[in-house]
C-alpha cells in the first residue's frame, strides 16, 4: 500500500480507475436489466394482442361470410380490430394512424346506442336516443368519436342508474350530446346472472376513470369540451364537438 505525503492511503492506479468506473458500469448495467424487463413486458403484451384476435376472429366468422352479420356486431368488430390496432402500435413504438372525415353525426349516435341497448337491458333498465339536431355533419376521427360515445353511454350503464337517455342538439355552431342516467338508486334488481358476470369481467369495471380519459382526450383533440355534472337524480356527461364548416374542417 502507497501512502501519500499527508499520511494518508494513496489507491493504487488500477483499484483508481474500476472506482471511478464504477457508477457507469453501475448505470450500464440498470439499463441493461431495464431493457430487458421491458423487452419482456413487451413479448408478454404482444403474445396478449395475438390470443386476443382469436376469440375477436372466431366472432367474425359467426357474424357471417365476409365479416357480413348483423350492423351492431359488425360495427362493434371494426371498433375491437382498430382498438386492437392501435394498442399494437402503442406497444411496439409506431406512429397512430388517425383518420380523419366528414360525418354525419346523426348515424354516429344511433350506432352506439343500438350497440349498447342490450348491456343497458341486461342490466334491467333502457338506452334511448332523443334527437332535436337535424343533420350536421363533424369533422374527424370516426374511430374515436365512436369510442368516446361508447364510454359515456357504458359509464352511464354501469355506475349510474337504469334508465339512459342520450340526447343530441346543435347551438353556438356546436353538437351538444348529453348522456344522462336516473341515479343508482333506480337500477332494477332482476338481472340474468351468467351473462351479467360474463360482461362484468370482460368490462373491467374495478377501473374507473379509464373510459372518462378517453372522452375528455378525444374532445380536446377535436376541439370540443367535456363535462360531467353529478346531482341527486343522476349524472349527465356533457359532450361538445364543433360542428364541420362547408370545406370539411371543424
Amino acid at each position: 500500500m502507497v501512502h501519500d505525503e499527508t499520511g494518508g492511503v494513496e489507491i493504487p492506479p488500477a483499484l483508481a480507475e474500476i472506482a471511478a468506473g464504477w457508477p457507469l458500469a453501475a448505470s450500464l448495467a440498470a439499463a441493461t436489466v431495464g431493457g430487458l424487463r421491458a423487452g419482456r413486458r413487451r413479448t408478454a403484451l404482444n403474445e396478449a394482442l395475438h390470443e386476443l384476435r382469436r376469440p375477436l376472429q372466431a366472432v367474425a366468422l359467426a357474424a357471417g361470410p365476409g365479416g357480413e352479420g348483423e350492423p351492431r356486431l359488425e360495427g362493434s368488430l371494426q371498433m375491437a380490430a382498430l382498438a386492437l390496432e392501435r394498442l399494437e402500435r402503442e406497444i411496439n413504438g409506431k406512429p397512430a394512424a388517425a383518420e380523419t372525415a366528414t360525418l354525419p353525426a346523426k348515424p354516429l349516435l344511433e350506432a352506439a346506442v343500438e350497440r349498447w341497448r342490450g348491456r343497458a337491458a341486461l342490466a334491467g333498465g333502457s338506452l334511448e336516443l332523443r334527437w332535436h339536431a337535424g343533420e350536421p355533419r363533424l369533422a374527424g376521427d370516426r374511430y374515436a368519436l365512436a369510442q368516446a360515445l361508447d364510454n359515456l353511454i357504458v359509464n352511464a350503464i354501469e355506475h349510474g342508474g337504469g334508465r339512459v337517455s342520450v340526447e343530441g342538439k346543435v347551438a353556438g355552431g356546436r353538437l351538444r350530446v348529453s348522456v344522462r342516467d336516473s341515479g343508482p338508486g333506480s337500477r332494477s334488481i332482476h338481472r340474468r346472472p351468467t351473462p351479467a358476470r360474463l360482461i362484468g369481467r370482460v368490462s373491467g369495471r374495478r377501473r374507473h376513470g379509464h373510459g372518462l380519459r378517453v372522452v375528455r382526450r378525444t374532445a380536446a383533440d377535436h376541439g370540443g369540451g367535456f363535462e360531467l355534472r353529478r346531482s341527486g337524480s343522476g349524472t349527465a356527461a356533457l359532450l361538445e364537438l364543433p360542428l364541420a364548416r362547408a370545406g370539411g374542417t371543424a
